[in-house]
């Protein structure tokens, strides 16, 4: 008989927690996973997928005034309902898939709020069971402003079950969430004002891009207070009133706080467990993943490292591999891609220039900005940046950064050339793909 009821035991079923529990059983593992809400975590349900689904959706706001100049005549109107009924109806689909997944594989899905009551043994609602390992894959949550009024503030989530569009949004952060959710509001036509305490966007990204997103902002009407906190949130009427800083005053109806996300930890039972958590709460674990007590292990944003979708997965393809396969399958780290996806989309991968510059000591910067095709019909107008960062020394491509429509696409597969190690000789080299923004990037001089 054996000693544990199951030989993994996984706390949360989002990327990285399904991932890690599908591949275990695969590999011949007695496998179960608990999970309080629905499946998918924070990217299928109020995240990555949703929040693109959004982007799409106001991009014909954009796409309907182009057209104009491709001469087609339009009369569009949008219901913001019908988005949002869809998009629920596209996040239930994707529950049921990942739903299947696991059962096709042999795991035992457990409904309920889970909590450690010793190293091996998980309280589900009351039943307990045992396990050999327990997985911590319970991810993060948004962060909520510790200031007057904190009651009345909204984090990002209320954005997908919104029934209505507000006239007047304040959205408080500058990173990711903040610009893609602000920028999706304002092209459907609601007064977005964006609230941040530091000196520009989009901390860590590339300066050159960093401001070069700032102006394409404001030039589609979001409005940016840099340098600037709120400190006091109230009801005011039908709306709230936000007091800044500086003594003025802000109106809105739907004031949201992106402020950044801490992981989700509370009520798990950890610290009885004797697990070493870091300086924001999250699971300090080694490179397999293991946390200080040997039997508890961690995946995904609760370890407070990168928080991206795509790594959650890796890692917990890395813990199954390590634990219940054969052959190591180690995560490299360095030159992650990533993107930004508001308007317009801005994507990454690898250094930016100052980075580069602390690193390496001879550095070449290559930059384009232009007007892509697309607008050159259209009565808008609007710029694309594209940049690489050189290693002199070797000539080695190890930054590669744009900002404009379909910088995501174009960016991953620049990833690639860059893990291949591809330099800039052999960027000049490549011929492009004429006429695409794409191209820039072969023919920078």
């Amino acid at each position: 008989m054996a000693e544990y009821d199951y030989d993994l035991f996984v706390v949360g079923a989002g990327s990285g927690g399904v991932r890690a529990a599908r591949v275990a059983s695969e590999l011949g593992a007695r496998v179960a996973i608990a999970e309080m809400d629905r499946m998918g975590g924070t990217c299928v349900n109020v995240g990555c997928i949703p929040k693109k689904l959004f982007l799409y959706g106001s991009h014909y706001a954009y796409d309907f005034a182009d057209a104009r100049g491709y001469g087609w005549s339009t009369k569009a109107s949008f219901d913001w309902a019908t988005l949002q009924a869809n998009k629920d109806r596209e996040v239930e689909r994707l529950n049921g898939i990942y739903q299947g997944l696991l059962e096709r594989a042999g795991v035992d899905l457990l409904k309920g709020q889970a909590k450690l009551l010793g190293p091996h043994t998980i309280e589900i609602d009351g039943t307990e069971r045992s396990a050999e390992r327990i997985l911590i894959a319970t991810g993060g949550r948004a962060i909520v402003p510790d200031i007057p009024g904190s009651e009345h503030a909204l984090t990002s989530n209320a954005v997908f079950s919104l029934e209505e569009l507000p006239s007047r949004m304040m959205v408080v952060g500058a990173g990711y969430v903040a610009l893609e959710l602000g920028s999706v509001l304002c092209a459907l036509g609601v007064d977005v004002t964006l609230v941040h305490r530091g000196e520009e966007i989009l901390r860590g990204f590339d300066r050159d891009l960093r401001c070069h997103l700032h102006d394409e902002l404001e030039a589609k009407g979001m409005r940016i207070l840099l340098e600037t906190r709120v400190e006091e949130l109230r009801k005011s009427g039908s709306g709230f009133e936000a007091r800044l800083h500086n003594g003025r005053l802000l109106e809105t109806d739907f004031p949201v706080f992106a402020i950044g996300r801490e992981p989700n930890t509370e009520g798990l039972g950890l610290d009885d467990m004797g697990v070493e958590l870091g300086r924001r709460g999250g699971i300090v674990v080694d490179d397999d993943f293991t946390s200080s007590v040997p039997s508890i292990c961690a995946v995904g944003d609760v370890t407070d490292h990168i928080q991206l979708t795509p790594v959650a997965v890796a890692e917990g393809m890395h813990f199954a591999h390590h634990f219940y396969g054969s052959g190591e399958h180690r995560i490299d780290y360095a030159s992650i891609p990533t993107a930004v996806f508001c308007q317009p989309e801005l994507a990454t991968v690898g250094l930016t220039e100052a980075e580069a510059w602390h690193r390496c000591q001879d550095v070449r910067v290559y930059r384009s900005v232009f007007t892509p095709l697309k607008l050159a019909l259209s009565e808008r107008s609007g710029h694309t940046i594209v940049k690489l960062v050189v290693d002199a020394s070797n000539d080695r491509v190890i930054g590669c950064h744009m900002a404009g429509h379909g910088a995501a696409e174009i960016i991953q597969g620049l990833a690639v050339a860059m893990k291949a190690g591809a330099t800039k000789a052999q960027f000049d080299a490549t011929i492009g793909i004429h006429p695409t923004s794409a191209e820039e990037f072969v023919t920078l001089r």
